[in-house]
């Protein structure tokens, strides 16, 4: 390996200082331990990307050439917690105090032709661990046991500078060694805002069709963290351009249909990053006003539109149209949402807010009914928030006046919910008779009647806003005598 220059040598020595002063104590305490058995210890990975950027550590990821069975029993005579899940690929973890560990055995994963898991091997080196991460900014390490040194085999140091990812072997050998890696590629521009190296989008473009042999929970997991990340055009942008998306979330290039002459039709693909975009700088997270990233609304702006495709039909005299693509893409993203192992909630909630993105066009064009804007809430029920954040983000329309008239009509929107839910308690929409006093009335035990009747005073409360209880007992007779 070549020796460093002087100006190399000297940089290297700043960012040893910088990561040496920030280093965690639970690290510190554990390379004492490591030591005293004869086994290294070293600071690898993110946190060391993350200390030298200021931003700070959450988790504490150290590699050790000590075998997973000394490791876990280090780390149980030092932590209150240990837990082994990642045993099998040589990870053992532990907490103590708030501070959370993972301890790797050195090792290397590779993918066997066809297969889902990847063979794990152990190494011997700290080096040899760090040519087998993803990227070279990740592949910097402060070694803490026996002796405190900073590493930076593969230039990670001036990647980090450069704002570059680039892998610490050639491209090719490292994603066929683990095909996920190009999907952190795509994570980490969205995370950090960084370029990816040519050679490596080149890589990822040649070999995408390697991301099939990666289980769907992981791929799952590396797009959640990159939906959820400061940027995620950016990643989104580079899986779509490397034919990536093509095979984990394929209705996204579908969204790029071609545009008429005319214009009749906006680019699909571009809306739909712009309304996520959108999105996000309306978002306050599902619990509050805190900012922060929420996943449901992310993945609905994304893919609200994904239904258009299959519906798309020319009409006479060159519009476009693109009937019930709502329903329709609500249906698809169920369908891709599940093939993602996402769960049954995000799922649902996701759907239905694509589902409902629509309702409120037609608002500006004429009053609607206190029932309607009735309905309307209770069809959102605890999603309505979002809702409003989904169809305000929505509008990327150029033309000024439209976009001002919109935001009109939905603030006038807002403020009859306010109203009506300050009048008649909206979000807990309910009728004015609960399942026991239903029964009661009519003398019947519980069944389906009991539920029937409920969803016609439920059309009642909606349609004519609150009864009362005498009147909502009289129109429960009147209703019960019609079905006998």
């Amino acid at each position: 390996m070549p020796q460093p220059q002087p100006a190399q040598a000297a940089a290297v020595r700043r960012a040893e200082q910088l990561v040496i002063g920030q280093v965690p104590a639970a690290a510190k305490e554990l390379a004492a331990a490591f030591a005293a058995e004869g086994a290294e210890l070293a600071l690898v990975g993110g946190p060391v990307r993350d200390l030298l950027t200021g931003r700070g550590v959450a988790d504490i990821d150290l590699a050790t050439s000590a075998p997973p069975e000394q490791a876990l029993a280090i780390l149980k005579r030092w932590a209150s917690k240990t837990w082994e899940v990642g045993r099998a690929f040589g990870t053992v973890a532990g907490r103590k105090a708030g501070a959370v560990v993972e301890i790797t055995t050195y090792r290397s994963e590779v993918y066997e032709p066809g297969s889902r898991k990847p063979a794990v091997t152990y190494g011997d080196s700290l080096e040899g661990d760090l040519s087998r991460r993803d990227f070279t900014v990740n592949a910097m390490a402060l070694a803490l046991a026996p002796e405190v040194r900073f590493t930076d085999p593969y230039g990670g140091l001036a990647d980090l500078a450069a704002g570059l990812l680039r892998t610490p072997v050639a491209p090719a050998q490292s994603f066929d060694d683990d095909p996920l890696r190009m999907m952190r590629a795509a994570r980490f521009a969205a995370q950090l805002g960084f370029d990816v190296d040519e050679s490596a989008v080149a890589a990822m473009t040649a070999m995408a069709d390697r991301i099939e042999i990666v289980s769907a929970e992981r791929v799952q997991a590396e797009l959640v963290k990159l939906l959820l990340a400061p940027q995620p055009r950016r990643g989104l942008e580079l899986l779509v351009y490397t034919g990536l998306a093509d095979r984990v979330l394929p209705e996204l290039p579908a969204l790029q249909l071609e545009i008429d002459e005319h214009h009749h039709h906006k680019d699909v693909y571009e809306h739909s990053l712009t309304v996520l975009d959108q999105a996000i700088a309306l978002e306050t997270g599902p619990d509050g006003p805190v900012p922060g990233p929420d996943l449901v609304l992310r993945l609905a702006a994304l893919l609200h539109d994904i239904g258009k495709p299959a519906t798309r039909r020319f009409e006479p005299g060159g519009a476009v149209s693109f009937h019930h693509h709502e329903v329709v893409g609500a249906k698809l993203a169920a369908k891709r949402l599940r093939a993602l192992r996402f769960d049954n909630a995000t799922i649902k909630d996701v759907t239905r807010l694509i589902e409902l993105h629509l309702r409120f066009h037609g608002y500006g064009d004429g009053d609607w009914s206190d029932s309607a804007v009735r309905r309307y809430v209770t069809d959102a029920g605890p999603l309505l928030p979002r809702l409003h954040r989904l169809t305000r983000a929505d509008c990327t329309t150029r033309n000024r006046r439209r976009a001002e008239r919109l935001a009109f009509a939905y603030d006038d929107l807002e403020r009859r919910i306010a109203q009506l839910a300050e009048q008649e308690e909206l979000r807990a929409m309910r009728p004015d008779l609960g399942g026991d006093q239903i029964m009661a009335v009519l003398g019947i035990k519980p069944g389906k009647d009991v539920g029937r009747a409920y969803k016609y005073l439920l059309e009642r409360r909606i349609n004519e806003g609150p009864l009362g209880q005498e009147a909502a007992v009289q129109a429960l007779k009147e209703w019960w005598a019609a079905q006998q």
